[in-house]
């Protein structure tokens, strides 16, 4: 007699494969944020040991165990955070693309900065022409980005503020 409750052999073997990624996946995380998902001890000394090991053998050897050790974990947690990191830093990448976008058209477009400056009247506009005049002269002189460099960071503080 087949008893219904319990799942197919292919049906645990396809988790016990995705808890053993996700393990992967934890080993890919720095000491801060492993910390912060809260692992248990025995699960955190197993993370911490197969990040030091070489990608041979005894590594795989070693994410198998971490996949046994999740299955007394509950996963939702632990796949919730790393998903919100990721949110997070493409969130940031998306910001500093804005900002490179705002650069490049301040650099090459004159109206630009009307434009810049309507959007975000409590810009230092003085600041921003000296920039934007510096960085031209920069490129035209071959010298090193300074002012690019300046430029990116005094739009970024200004983009970024509220």
């Amino acid at each position: 007699m087949i008893d219904e409750e319990r799942p197919s052999k292919t049906r645990r073997k396809r988790e016990m494969h995705e808890l053993q990624a996700l393990g992967e996946r934890l080993l890919t995380l720095k000491a801060g944020q492993l910390d912060a998902i809260g692992l248990p001890d025995e699960l955190r000394t197993a993370v911490a040991e197969a990040q030091n090991m070489p990608p041979r053998e005894s590594r795989r050897r070693q994410v198998q165990y971490i996949g046994r050790l999740m299955r007394d974990v509950d996963p939702e947690p632990i796949r919730e955070k790393i998903a919100a990191w990721n949110g997070q830093s493409r969130e940031h990448a998306a910001t500093l693309h804005g900002i490179e976008r705002w650069r490049a058209r301040l650099l090459d477009d004159e109206a630009a900065l009307g434009e810049f400056l309507r959007e975000r009247p409590g810009a230092d506009s003085q600041r921003l022409r000296t920039l934007i005049r510096n960085t031209r002269a920069e490129r035209e002189a071959g010298r090193p980005p300074k002012s690019y460099r300046e430029l990116f960071r005094l739009l970024r503080d200004i983009l970024e503020s509220p």
